[in-house]
This record gives structure tokens, sequence and C-alpha cells, in this order.
């Protein structure tokens, strides 16, 4: 029987049901279940264990598909306006927007170069600052707009490209990219988060007791996960992503917010016993689920957006930094 980890099991549920939705080509979920699992034979039961029909798995000895060639910088591309391909929220910021400024930066994990976007207020007093974790697609122009996002809102945001050692989100096959960031193991994600802390931490335009984390689906379970681990966080905001481990839980210092949605049943019929654990431990906590809203609806690239529930969310997590950052 296939064995798969929380986050590998949280994926290959999610592309199942865009899958079901008709949002994901058959093609398309079977390449990105191809290269989480890493053979056919693991693919045709992990496709079975969520779900699938038998004539829908692909044969156990079948070819593992090939990564395809990129340009090398799709993947992180503005228009000549510098707005956001698909952006559609009325919070969306443009590169270049005034005010702001904008960055690719460089710091040190575990003896690599990790690659981030910063941007931040201009000028340089001291203030607060927002770790920002992408979704299982990498870093993606939304993910550099939501970093805009929280600069202007007084915020020094830093989005780490989790898949610099592979060369950057930007350099692979999108249907590669989910598969890369399961293998890597969210414990090599924590800890490029803390190395993105101690960055930001150091820079003389941050107040280090001031530093918050917020995270979307595959990055609101690596947020949850980092909470547990990064005693300096002031505050985290996860957006629908897999709970902790409940054992864990009365480790975590932070204020801690999730964001959830009414009809994602998946993640949001696990939350009442996080609550449970959070309440137990005396943890500072506020879990809101937002009516008739489905998983990623605050992305508003994608095809479950919804824009009165995305700006009520973000809304409330400004809110929450406020309070508690």
């Amino acid at each position: 029987m296939v064995q798969l980890g929380k986050f590998e099991k949280y994926l290959i549920e999610e592309f199942f049901d865009d899958y079901r939705a008709g949002d994901m080509t058959h093609r398309t979920f079977t390449r990105r279940v191809a290269f989480i699992t890493g053979s056919m034979a693991a693919t045709s039961a992990a496709m079975l264990l969520v779900g699938c029909t038998p004539e829908e798995v692909p044969g156990r000895t079948d070819p593992m598909p090939t990564p395809a060639p990129t340009s090398g910088a799709a993947g992180n591309t503005t228009s000549a306006s510098g707005a956001v391909p698909g952006a559609r929220s009325p919070l969306s910021v443009p590169e270049g927007a005034g005010g702001l400024t904008t960055s690719t930066v460089t710091f040190p994990s575990s003896g690599t170069g990790i690659s981030g976007y910063l941007a931040r207020p201009d000028g340089a007093a001291s203030g607060p600052a927002v770790l920002v974790c992408h979704e299982n697609r990498g870093l993606t122009p939304h993910i550099q707009d939501v970093a805009r996002r929280f600069a202007l809102a007084g915020y020094s945001a830093l989005a780490p490209d989790l898949l610099s050692r592979e060369g950057g989100t930007a350099s692979m096959d999108a249907d590669a990219v989910p598969g890369a960031l399961t293998r890597a193991g969210a414990q090599r994600h924590v800890a490029d988060f803390a190395a993105a802390f101690d960055y930001l931490a150091s820079q003389d335009f941050v107040d280090p007791a001031r530093i918050a984390m917020n995270g979307y689906c595959f990055g609101g379970g690596i947020t949850w996960q980092a909470s547990t681990e990064l005693a300096g966080l002031a505050a985290t905001a996860a957006f629908y992503g897999p709970a902790p481990d409940l054992n864990k839980v009365p480790a975590i210092k932070a204020a801690v917010f999730g964001v959830y949605a009414e009809r994602d049943q998946r993640i949001t019929g696990a939350m009442p016993s996080l609550k449970d654990a959070l309440a137990a431990n005396n943890i500072t906590h506020q879990l809101t689920v937002y009516p008739g809203v489905d998983h990623a609806f605050h992305n508003d690239t994608g095809q479950r957006y919804n824009e009165a529930q995305a700006t009520a969310a973000w809304n409330d997590t400004l809110a929450w930094f406020q309070q508690h950052v």
C-alpha cells in the first residue's frame, strides 16, 4: 500500500478535488501525482486512494512523465505596466507602486543562498515585518503581489522561494513544482523560514520583536508548522492549510489566526480539534470560517476566488497583526 506523508496526501487530495471540479485536466492531475510519488505504480495507488476509478488511473508500468523545459522566467513575470497577470482583486498592488521598495534578496540557510522577494515601505524607519509562504505553485507573481499588499499596509514582507536549491520556481515545469516541494520536506522549509526570520531581524528597517508569518494552502500548512518551532514569531495567519500535529500545539508562542472556507471540508472539518487544542493550551487564537466559499478563495488569479470573502479575510488578517504585531 502506498504511504503518503501529510503534505503529499494534502496536495494529491487537493488536485483530485480540482480534477473532479473540472478545474484541472486528467493529464495535469496524473503528472502532478507522478512527480509527487516518484513512480507510476505509486501514482496509480495514490489516485485510487483518493477516489479515482480504475479506468482513470495510469498503468503501473507506464513511463514516468518528463519535466517540460521552461523559459526560466515565466513563473515570475508581470506585465509592462507592472500589473499581476490574472489578478482580479481590488487589493492588488502593481510592481512599481509609489511608496514601496521591492527587490530580490538572498539570505543563507544551511550553507545555501535562498532567494526571496522583499517588498517594504519606503524609508529607513524600523517597523513590523511579515514572512509570506507561497502555495504549492511556488513563488509566483500572485505571492509577490501579496507581499506588496503587506508593504502597502506598513510591513516589510519577505516571500522566500522554497525551491531556490532546485534553481527557483521560474525554472521548473509547473507540474513538477508540488512534487519538488514535498520531496524537500516540511522541515527544510521551516528551517528556511527560520533563516528568513533571522535575515529580517538583522535589517535596520525591521523591529525583530514584531515579525509575523502568513501562508496559503500548502504555505498555510508550513505556517502552522513554523508556529510550533519558531518561538520568535509574534503572530501568524494561516489560510486553509493542514493543521500541525496536535501534540506540537503546546509549543506555539505566537498569536495564531486561521482562515477556513465553509465548503472546504477536507481542511475545515479538522479545525474543531485544532481549536480545542489551542484553547486547552491557553494559546491566543482566532479560527474563522468564511461562508459560501471553497479552498483557495483568496487567490484572485484562481478559479475559486471570491472577492467579498477574500477581502474580509485579508482585512481580518491585518487587524490580527495590528493587534498582536
